[in-house]
């Protein structure tokens, strides 16, 4: 979407090329997003014990291209097993 103000320049914003998630408009993984979500409320907002739940999400946002594909141990799971494929 460009945008064009009292005859500036027409901008068109780009994303960033890390440090962002773009979002997931058609609903990819709402599925995965409200497990965790959940998983955080059930859980007082303690992570550590909604970590699958994150991973999860995670997966299905690498699977749909809404994240950079990364190696889990990169992204601190190196202790829990690799996800299945999240199709929905």
């Amino acid at each position: 979407m460009a945008s064009m103000t009292f005859g500036q320049k027409t901008f068109t914003p780009t994303p960033p090329q890390k440090g962002s998630f773009p979002l997931d408009h058609q609903g990819e993984c709402k599925k995965f997003m409200l497990k965790y979500m959940l998983c955080l409320h059930e859980n007082k907002n303690k992570n550590s014990l909604c970590r699958e739940q994150s991973r999860d999400y995670l997966a299905c946002r690498m699977e749909k291209g809404l994240m950079a594909q990364e190696e889990w141990d990169k992204l601190g799971y190196s202790d829990l097993e690799t996800p299945k494929n999240h199709s929905t």
